[in-house]
């Protein structure tokens, strides 16, 4: 099997993509607004109320025509998880939780289809709603797949609770979907810390070598009596064996087996070095959160340590099998996976979060990952789907033509004008410029959307701007970005305003851009005021493009080299 990264709803891509018991583990960690108040949860959705949430499945935790939608879906095919989330219904209305467990219920559906007998299911979420998803798992499984009820402390507890403990934990539910699991018991053992041993285990291993190792003695007598052939005398000592006197001698040679004194038993030396190590339970205190300065880090708010999913994946299958993860975010699951010589699927509604994925399997591993992506626009008409069934996406993604390493995801809401913010260096005066893009995917557009957006540039002192729209530019909207002149920047002859038509792009007419390789060393020598300092942004309110342009050859090369090549062939065809 071919790993997998597909940019799209999870619920399509299963049901199109991954055939019936085809999968080995399931983890998902699906979005879920963690900050809210716990009882505005349980009301008629209020927008005054509500924090930021994942911008992918905003709309699904507001009751609407896509929870309608998901509940009659489930409720046509009846069993007993309709029976379910009906009752559900009743009890919670038209609430934000409600909408997020109609989401969810025909999702889990298709994750149980495409699991194997012998698979495991993992579903990470916190105590807002767990509850809620065991009696969904309950119903699309069985009460008896229910494995295990992990609780991960993802934080120590804080001291400034004055109303109620805090809350430090998330919880992570297994079911499995047959009765013979996989199960790799050897996955779920921690090393020993010998400066940090239980009492109970450091009053056992009491002995110490010249070496400093630690070991205990155990015996070396059959339980069996009746063991003839393993009945002989050691050392002066007559009883019956563990081992042949071949290998017993082997291993008194060695060290392994000592006398204490004349006439004793002879015991053997049991070293705490070789053994497994603490048993694990469900209760996992000893996987630390990502910190700030963790080189894991790769900016995703939600973003788990690979150790964690390393434990997940070691435990609940084996090397070649197939892990899937629906919700896959900045890729933590696809990571592991890989690392751990397991093939993949990935899927996540957010470019920004596919985005995020290529960049990581390529600077964090050290072998290039094979892998093909599915569902980013590679054409015009694929552009215009996309633009049709998620706008915002669709900005996301006509960002990333023109700076495929953008990290930040922006936030939806009162974005001034301005959808996409990038630096170029532009001499040694003001070492810093600064272009803005406004995206727009509608059909209609006109050269009163280039106004506003010239306005927009004047008022925030960018020296360039890119307006990307669908369709080719009229006479009139070119005409009023002309209007806008060239850029005051050190790249003589750039139009400060240029209309990049995704249609002319895909046929190969790029804008121009500001082309590093003809910038003086003098440019990066002298004022550096504004600069943008490491990982951090000028401007708090807006999104931030954190690298650089190339000149536009290198743009559209690095981002389709197949796609420009075919579009240059047609051009002097």
């Amino acid at each position: 099997m071919e790993n997998k990264l597909y940019f799209g709803d999870n619920l399509d891509i299963m049901r199109e993509y991954v055939p019936d018991e085809s999968v080995d583990l399931v983890y998902l960690d699906p979005p879920f607004n963690s900050q809210a108040q716990y009882n505005v949860l349980f009301e008629h959705p209020d927008s005054t109320k509500r924090g930021a949430q994942a911008g992918a499945f905003v709309d699904a935790w507001s009751w609407g025509e896509e929870s309608e939608l998901s509940m009659a879906e489930v409720m046509s095919h009846g069993g007993v998880i309709a029976r379910m989330l009906d009752a559900l219904r009743s009890a919670l209305g038209q609430s934000d939780l409600m909408a997020y467990l109609a989401m969810m219920t025909p999702r889990l559906i298709e994750m149980r289809r495409v699991l194997k007998t012998t698979g495991t299911l993992y579903l990470h979420c916190d105590p807002t709603a767990s509850h809620y998803l065991k009696v969904l798992l309950d119903s699309a499984f069985t009460p008896h797949s229910f494995r295990n009820e992990i609780v991960w402390r993802r934080s120590p507890s804080k001291g400034l609770s004055s109303k109620r403990l805090p809350t430090n934990h998330d919880l992570i539910l297994a079911y499995t979907k047959g009765s013979s699991p996989v199960w790799n018991d050897s996955a779920l053992f921690l090393p020993y810390d010998e400066s940090q041993l239980p009492e109970k285990v450091s009053e056992k291993y009491s002995h110490e070598d010249r070496d400093g190792r630690r070991y205990q003695l155990t015996s070396l007598i059959n339980p069996n009596s009746n063991r003839p052939n393993l009945t002989y005398e050691f050392l002066g000592v007559t009883r019956v064996w563990r081992w042949t006197k071949e290998r017993m001698q082997k291993a008194y040679e060695a060290g392994i087996v000592v006398q204490t004194a004349p006439g004793r038993v002879p015991r053997m030396k049991r070293y705490l070095d070789e053994q497994r190590g603490l048993p694990l339970g469900d209760v996992w205190t000893d996987i630390a959160p990502l910190n700030s300065q963790s080189q894991e880090r790769v900016g995703y708010p939600t973003q788990k340590p690979r150790q964690l999913l390393d434990r997940i994946i070691a435990a609940s299958s084996d090397e070649g099998s197939v892990i899937l993860d629906p919700f896959c975010g900045c890729g933590t699951t696809i990571e592991s996976a890989q690392c751990l010589g397991r093939q993949w699927i990935g899927i996540d509604i957010a470019i920004h979060a596919i985005k995020v994925i290529e960049s990581r399997l390529k600077e964090r591993l050290e072998k290039p990952v094979e892998y093909r992506i599915e569902g980013i626009p590679r054409d015009y008409e694929s552009a215009v789907k996309l633009a049709e069934r998620d706008k915002y996406q669709f900005q996301w993604w006509a960002n990333y033509l023109f700076n495929p390493h953008a990290l930040r995801e922006q936030k939806k809401g009162a974005d001034r004008g301005v959808d996409g913010e990038m630096f170029f260096p532009n001499g040694p005066g003001r070492p810093w410029g600064r272009m803005l893009t406004s995206v727009k995917g509608g059909a209609t557009v006109g050269p009163a959307m280039v106004r506003d957006f010239r306005g927009t540039m004047e008022r925030e002192g960018a020296e360039l701007g890119l307006f990307i729209c669908l369709q080719s530019p009229t006479r009139a909207m070119t005409r009023e970005a002309a209007a806008a002149g060239l850029s005051p920047t050190v790249h003589e002859g750039l139009p400060r305003l240029q209309i990049v038509s995704i249609r002319e792009w895909f046929e190969g007419n790029v804008p121009k851009l500001p082309p590093l390789e003809h910038l003086p060393t003098a440019a990066f020598a002298s004022n550096k005021r504004r600069r943008p300092a490491k990982g951090k942004r000028p401007d708090p309110q807006q999104p931030e493009f954190k690298y650089t342009f190339s000149n536009e050859k290198d743009v559209a090369i690095h981002l389709n080299p197949v796609m420009v090549s075919e579009a240059k062939a047609r051009q002097v065809g």
